[in-house]
Formats: structure tokens, sequence, C-alpha cells
């Protein structure tokens, strides 16, 4: 699921209410059946989903990348036969097992956010939120997060929760959530809103280069108001 809207709709608020950072001030907040609210299980709800933020810098604990994705594990009071094992999975999950004894400085913005998201792997929630991860990598950071974010999609059955302001990242979503003055405006499927101008003005979001350029080559009558394609080499094909 893919969460997006303009600055101050209440996205980053709602990924620390359903982690249990925040508690609501009304309502409740429940995770798999657990409070937020109760203190006795607000332990396990953080155990269950995970929460990488923007700044990959401020979540490092150790100077070695093993040993900082080794952190959380070790506070489950895990065997360390088993934090190990844990260790070595996650860093291969997101490519990054030859880089096991690197100071996490040493790292780029890209690598140092695929060891944030090892660390939480480590943990095995069964939720993963991504507040903003990508907005501080540049584009090649931000295809290797995307693209290890859609092979955990297709090969794992964590739920994820990816929360962005550049509607291009929310391509690879089942479902689309866009936030409006902390309230849930629209929902529906990536497609849907990335054709709709309108839509995307009402929310102020930009709508992504593919669909850009597919809006101008059907304004122009160089492809038919009813052409649907996903791809450039698809407009190409038509075009041709």
């Amino acid at each position: 699921m893919a969460i997006v809207g303009a600055n101050g709709s209440g996205k980053s608020t709602l990924a620390r209410l359903i982690n249990g950072q925040l508690l609501p001030d009304k309502g409740s907040v429940i995770v798999d059946g657990l409070h937020t609210s109760d203190r006795s299980q607000r332990s396990q709800v953080r155990g269950r989903v995970g929460l990488v933020g923007s700044v990959p810098d401020h979540q490092f604990v150790s100077n070695l990348v093993a040993d900082d994705v080794a952190f959380g594990p070790q506070n489950l009071g895990l065997e360390r036969e088993e934090i190990y094992k844990r260790v070595d999975t996650a860093l291969r999950m997101v490519s990054m097992e030859d880089y096991a004894q690197y100071p996490p400085y040493l790292l780029s913005g890209g690598q140092k956010q695929r060891v944030c998201l090892a660390g939480i792997l480590a943990m095995q929630p069964r939720y993963i939120i991504l507040d903003e991860a990508t907005s501080m990598l540049d584009p090649q950071g931000r295809r290797q997060i995307l693209q290890i974010l859609e092979k955990l999609r297709q090969e794992s059955k964590l739920g994820i929760i990816l929360i962005t302001q550049d509607l291009e990242e929310a391509c690879q979503a089942d479902q689309v959530i866009v936030m409006q003055a902390g309230q849930i405006a629209a929902n529906l499927p990536f497609r849907a809103l990335a054709e709709n101008q309108e839509l995307l003005n009402q929310y102020h979001l930009e709508q992504p280069e593919f669909y850009h350029l597919v809006a101008l080559l059907k304004k122009q009558g160089l492809l038919s108001p009813d052409w649907r394609g996903d791809s450039l080499d698809k407009v190409v094909e038509a075009l041709c």
C-alpha cells in the first residue's frame, strides 16, 4: 500500500501511530488485535511493525554494519546463533552481505538505507512502513530501494506501507491512499489516480512523467483517447 499526500497531510503521524510511537488522542489503533494504547501490548506492536525513516544516519547505533543489524535481534534476547542467522539473511535480502564489516559512515546514502531496512527485516516483522525512506537518496539509491521492495512484495508475506510524496514511487502498490488534513481523501488503484489530472491537482500531487507524456500525446491526437498502456515501449509501438 502506498500513502501519498502533500506536506502536513498527516502521513508521518499516521506511520508513528501505527507503530505505537505516538498514541491517539481519541479512537484506537489496533494491529492484529493488539491495542497501541495498552502499555503491555505496545512492545508487541512495535515488534510486528517495523518503521524506516528518511534519514538513515539517525538510525545507526553501532560502528559496523553487521552489529547494527544485530542490535534489534539482540534486544529480543535471542541466542547468538539465531542472531547471526538473522543478520546474514537480512543483509542478503537487501544485497549488502559484502558490507557486513564496513562502518556505516563509509556507505553511500542508498547503501545506508538498505542497512536500515536490513535491521528491520532482522526483527522479522509482519509489516514494514517506509516513511519517505527514499526522499534523501539520489536516483540510483531510490531505484535500489524500490527494487528491493518489489522483491519483498513478490517473495514474502510482508505487508508494506510506502509513504511518499513522489507518486511515481507508488506505481508498484496494490492500493494508493491519498491523505489530506489528517483524513483519507481517496483510496484507489495507482493508475486511476495517475491518469486523473483533476484529482492530482485537487490533492497537490505531481503527475508521473509517463502519464504526463501519454496525456500530451493524446491531446495532440498522436494517441487514441482510449489508448491504454503502461510502458514507454508500448507508447513507441503505438506511435509507430
